[in-house]
């Protein structure tokens, strides 16, 4: 006898959402199916352990997929603990009502004996995203009747009695025309491999006269305890995930207890990938839960200046009948994130204590690991305190801020530091000569993310971050040299403001410089010259260009030379021609282009020959 039962109105409700509106993607149905299929091995485990007189038919566990393009049918099969008729009625016929819920609930004390997947009612509903009628033919495990229920998912469902020959559940999909790529084996092959890989049980692939085709061949090794894993287990499980073939420079497998629980697996590589720097590059850590792959295009579950890392984060707390995007928002995912982050930077200050190896991972990943500092503000200090940079005092090893603190003098309260394009260039700048003379180690930062940080980060553990530009510290030291004349300087600095107006704001004296003539810099509180020059590179047009300072240096035998001609009527042309080349010099020391090529390597010629 054929039972006919309408929905309830809460079923009709939701499933509307869940075939139009939950799922991203058609194909996450055959993910929930076969994690359902799972859910039900599970449950005839835990029961033969727990009920030693249960009887069932003696065959290996598994999962069987079995597509029908002549009928266009998609079976997926499983000899699990199957369903009688007041749970086809409870766990089908109302969403509200969970299988494995209320499974758990009853085997709450005995719960870490099960590996249990999601809520059974919604993530079965996704079958109606690709099928106009789904039938069910089910034998529960300690009863002898089998029922069949069918639905076409408008009309409520039929229930009737059947003949099942062992225990377990054959759900039968009748395919819309527009899904009948379910009925391609490699396809559904390409399907299961990335979502259902680490599925504990065979998923096996029906061929028909072919045969028959195991598709998921890893196991969930994250799931194992470490003590068990070889160092070649995690180094090929590495290699599978990321695709690379080198070793992993960093290996971290934890498990999170408490209030919220996870499993996680991650990798540093030792190189860095060609597309880190990409705009669209995501993050390269996999989300599952209980070992079904959710997706690995969550935003919120990794910081993006550590998109470096890879590997799976598994938990068994996050919802798995819900979509990518709603995920994202998931209040869960920000305390995995946090947890996540805090073992990374745990490992990290480990590993650094060997500065040759944790050299090898700043040369690869620095410069997106220093994102950190001026992107997390809750974590800046400690991604700063794992940075490494190279200064005045280590021009080829990297060094830490708190070794920097270490070496200070007593004197000196600050932290300092100096941007441009390369660590040798920075060090022969003109600006640096001073701090030098007085063994003020300054930090000498290279990379475009520094320009940024140093405006976030002001302090270090209670020591003010300062570009030497903005030093406050005594520089002045004992000079021997002639200085030039106060009159002759007057001149030759209001001329030389003439001469340059346009290209700098301003002439003055320093007493920074020791070897050079001269050296540019800008106005407190403007953007550098670096920063500026940046910005022109990427073709991003600034509306508050700097105001470019040249300070002379009243010690140098040049300036000092200068400063006398300058009051000679006949010496104009030449002094004048002198100092634009003096101008020109510190753009260079700067890094920046000279004005006119032509004309300076004119005048630089003309020089060279008067002096020989």
């Amino acid at each position: 006898m054929v039972e006919k039962i309408e929905f309830k109105t809460e079923v009709n409700k939701l499933l509307d959402i869940v075939i139009n509106s939950l799922y991203s993607e058609k194909y996450i149905f055959l993910r929930e199916l076969i994690s359902n299929a799972s859910d039900a091995l599970d449950k005839l485990r835990y029961w033969t352990l727990t009920n030693p007189n249960l009887h069932v038919v003696s065959s290996p566990y598994r999962i069987v997929i079995t597509p029908n393009k002549e009928e266009k049918t998609l079976m997926i099969s499983d000899n699990g603990i199957g369903m009688n008729r007041d749970d086809l009625i409870n766990h089908i016929g109302t969403i509200a009502k969970s299988g494995t819920a209320e499974f758990l609930q009853n085997a709450k004390d005995n719960s870490s004996a099960v590996d249990l997947i999601g809520k059974f009612g919604v993530g079965f509903y996704s079958a109606f995203m690709v099928a106009n009628k789904v039938e069910i033919v089910t034998r529960r495990a300690d009863e002898q009747k089998a029922y069949q229920w069918t639905s076409d998912g408008i009309n409520g469902f039929e229930i009737s009695e059947t003949v099942k020959e062992t225990n377990g559940t054959d759900i039968k999909l009748y395919l819309k025309d527009d899904a009948l790529d379910f009925t391609d084996t490699i396809y559904l092959r390409n399907i299961i491999h990335t979502y259902s890989e680490h599925i504990d049980y065979p998923i096996v692939l029906n061929l028909g006269d072919a045969g028959e085709e195991t598709v998921n061949t890893s196991s969930a090794l994250w799931t194992r305890n470490k003590a068990e894993i070889t160092e070649k287990q995690y180094k090929d499980f590495y290699q599978h995930v990321t695709k690379n073939f080198d070793d992993p420079w960093l290996t971290l497998h934890f498990k999170a207890e408490g209030n919220l629980e996870y499993t996680g697996l991650l990798f540093i590589p030792t190189k860095a990938p060609y597309d880190l720097f990409q705009p669209d590059r995501l993050t390269g850590i996999k989300l599952y839960v209980n070992k079904v792959f959710i997706s690995d295009k969550i935003e919120g579950l990794m910081p993006m200046y550590l998109r470096f890392v890879k590997g799976v984060i598994d938990s068994a707390d996050l919802p798995l009948n819900i979509s990518r995007e709603m995920l994202q928002q998931n209040a869960l995912i920000a305390k995995i994130r946090q947890g996540v982050v805090s073992r990374l930077f745990k490992e990290l200050k480990k590993k650094s204590e060997d500065e040759t190896d944790y050299e090898v991972f700043w040369k690869s990943f620095g410069i997106a690991f220093k994102e950190g500092i001026y992107e997390d503000f809750s974590n800046r200090e400690e991604v700063a305190g794992l940075s490494r940079f190279y200064t005045t005092q280590s021009t080829d090893r990297l060094t830490s801020l708190d070794k920097y603190i270490e070496r200070m003098p007593a004197e000196q309260k600050d932290i300092y530091y100096i941007t441009g394009d390369d660590s040798q260039t920075l060090y022969c700048n003109p600006q640096l000569e001073a701090f030098k003379q007085k063994n003020i180690e300054v930090l000498l930062l290279t990379d475009p993310i520094d320009e940024f940080w140093t405006q976030t980060l002001l302090s270090y553990k209670g020591h003010n971050l300062k570009h030497i530009s903005q030093a406050d510290i005594d520089l002045k030291f004992e000079r021997h040299e002639t200085k030039a004349d106060d009159k002759g300087l007057t001149t030759l600095i209001t001329k030389m403001t003439e001469w340059l107006k346009g290209e700098v704001g301003k002439v003055e004296l320093t007493e920074k410089l020791t070897n050079s003539p001269a050296t540019l810099t800008v106005a407190e509180g403007q953007m550098s010259i670096h920063l500026e020059r940046l910005m022109r590179n990427h073709q991003q047009k600034t509306n508050f260009d700097s105001t470019r300072i040249l300070q002379l240096n009243p010690y140098h035998p040049l300036v000092v030379k200068l400063s006398q001609l300058i009051e000679i009527a006949e010496k104009q042309k030449e002094v004048h021609d002198a100092a634009m080349l003096i101008f020109e010099q510190a753009k260079i020391a700067e890094g920046e282009a000279v004005s006119n090529p032509a004309l300076f390597n004119e005048k630089l010629s003309e020089f060279i020959l008067k002096s020989l």
